[in-house]
């Protein structure tokens, strides 16, 4: 009940998406042996579970196209309206500038009231905030400031004297080329005056992590994802935009569907090519090319339609996938292959303990964030020689925009048809106890079942770093994936969680050598020992084995 009361007691906060861990040597050649059936296992979960191959998240893995592998050989044929639709609403320009970037980072310390940020220190936000900015390519941080304010719900931030400072700081500094705010969201006109004043573009948490999250997404449902996710960034940019043109867009008419004037369009897709790093000719990722407005209809009313559409759109292709995902993942729980998901913050060796229980090399773990968003699975074996699938999830990360919490949701909704829950934390961090926190918080939000959450595995990963280290919490496990410490204990924990959730037991049966018995029991189940008892033509075969196979068994063979 420990970890049900600590879910309850985080409430409902916005810890989400990331993964990156360290890299990791090679697991000890005879940690495990291979699976029977790692190819069974893995085609039988990846559509099941929405997930790409058992790769991705070391840096290998699914198409770049994002096409999903099939399960079983079954994929419905797409319509090829729909597949050209789903590639139009894929296709959106960068929302950052390409090549090197010198960037200043500047984050606000709320010092007191309702935006100061409880139980963490700036000096670990301006570290989280940094491994943002390092995570894209030919970025640099030049400059980091912590700059104290009361302010920080006024349209720019800062109080007249600190900006005045900060502004002559930033305009000295002919290096800087950019300034990252570390807040969550700025609104379009504080961007427009800050970026007037520093004479830098300027850029919050939520683009960056948008941008990183649009590079990273490997599979059609991870790219339709963050698609869904930028929208409120776009409708916020129509708005400025319209604005922009002096109302025009606001008050004209078209009459008898005559469609928006191109000076206006012009004048507006220019205006957000210059404010959001697109492309003057799509940088909403919006067509006008054959688009004529309806009678009495204003630009502003034409560029928030095909937002709802492009939305609608969005929405209904998501719908399709996951219609998808829920049919294979019957197929996956009919194979009852057992399902351990891995779950963690940003950087506590999810990947890299994978790696070292299910030794399969060709994982390769990346100090990245966001280095995948969709969940992985590794097929390996416990004690017993029971093939497990571990699911390498999305990572979780805090101070993230409601939107992109929302999109992601369902993935993470995959978890909820696990049999176990590990999760990892990194106990050589200093704020360890508050990503904890923050990982209890978003699984509660998930609306996990209460057996899942309760019969949870903790893990303190990173032991090796942290000299003479023992939890002080009862049935907590403390490993290093790193060096393989404590990973046969991990093992055991599992197998008997695993094995408790699944109903399986372990039993003796005796069966006939010249008939399918045996086999089909190899095929069906997990066969740990056969002793051949030759002079009565038999065999006793100890297996662990569900209930359900059970039944068939002895539906199959009477007697």
């Amino acid at each position: 009940m420990w970890a049900l009361r600590a879910l309850r007691a985080a409430g409902r906060g916005g810890a989400w998406l990331s993964r990156a861990v360290r890299g990791c040597r090679p697991p000890r050649a005879a940690l495990l042996p291979p699976p029977p059936h790692p190819e069974r296992a893995l085609a039988a979960v990846r559509g099941g579970l929405g997930c790409s191959e058992g790769r991705e998240g070391g840096g290998g893995g699914s198409r770049a196209d994002g096409q999903r592998s099939r399960a079983d050989g079954e994929e419905e044929p797409k319509d090829a309206e729909e597949e050209e639709d789903e590639e139009e609403l894929l296709r959106r320009d960068p929302l950052l500038p390409a090549g090197t970037q010198r960037v200043c980072l500047v984050h606000p310390e709320v010092k007191w009231g309702p935006g100061k940020t409880q139980g963490t220190r700036a000096e670990w936000q301006v570290a989280e905030a940094r491994a943002l900015v390092c995570t894209l390519d030919g970025w640099l941080v030049v400059d980091t400031m912590v700059v104290r304010t009361t302010t920080p719900d006024k349209k720019l931030i800062f109080g007249r004297g600190t900006l005045e400072q900060l502004t002559e700081r930033i305009r000295g500094s002919p290096e800087i080329t950019s300034v990252f705010l570390n807040v969550e969201r700025l609104a379009t006109p504080t961007k427009k005056d800050l970026e007037a004043a520093w004479r830098v573009p300027v850029f919050d948490r939520f683009t960056v992590v948008l941008h990183i999250f649009r590079c990273n997404a490997r599979t059609k449902e991870a790219r339709l994802q963050v698609a869904l996710a930028e929208l409120p960034l776009l409708r916020s940019h129509v708005k400025s935009n319209v604005a922009h043109l002096g109302g025009r867009g606001r008050s004209s008419r078209y009459t008898m569907g005559s469609g928006p004037r191109r000076e206006d369009v012009d004048a507006s897709l220019g205006h957000c090519s210059a404010h959001c790093g697109h492309h003057a000719d799509s940088p909403l990722g919006l067509s006008f090319s054959g688009i004529r407005g309806r009678p009495g209809e204003s630009f502003l009313q034409l560029q928030q339609r095909l937002l709802r559409d492009r939305e609608a759109k969005i929405q209904k292709a998501l719908e399709r996938l996951r219609c998808k995902r829920r049919l294979l993942g019957q197929q996956r729980r009919r194979k009852e292959f057992p399902v351990v998901s891995v779950v963690g913050y940003t950087n506590c060796g999810k990947t890299t303990l994978i790696k070292a229980l299910t030794g399969d090399a060709a994982i390769q773990p990346r100090n990245q964030l966001f280095a995948t968003l969709d969940i992985t699975a590794h097929a390996g074996r416990l004690p017993s020689a029971l093939t497990v699938l571990y699911m390498d999830t999305i990572g979780f990360l805090s101070q993230l925009p409601h939107s992109l919490v929302e999109s992601f949701s369902a993935t993470l909704q995959d978890v909820a048809h696990s049999d176990l829950i590990v999760h990892v934390r990194d106990v050589s961090h200093p704020e360890t106890e508050l990503q904890k926190a923050s990982v209890l918080s978003a699984l509660w939000g998930l609306g996990l079942p209460d057996a899942l959450l309760e019969s949870m595995v903790e893990v303190h990963n990173k032991v090796d770093l942290v000299p003479g280290y023992t939890p002080a919490e009862p049935d907590v496990l403390a490993v290093s994936a790193l060096l393989g410490l404590g990973l046969d204990e991990l093992m055991a924990r599992v197998e008997d969680a695993v094995l408790r959730a699944t109903g399986r037991r372990t039993l003796t049966l005796r069966v006939r050598l010249a008939g399918p018995q045996l086999s089909w029991l190899h095929q069906e189940a997990t066969v740990q020992a056969v002793d051949v008892i030759p002079e009565a033509g038999a065999a006793d075969v100890k297996v662990i084995i569900s209930d359900s196979a059970y039944g068939r068994f002895r539906k199959l063979f009477p007697g």
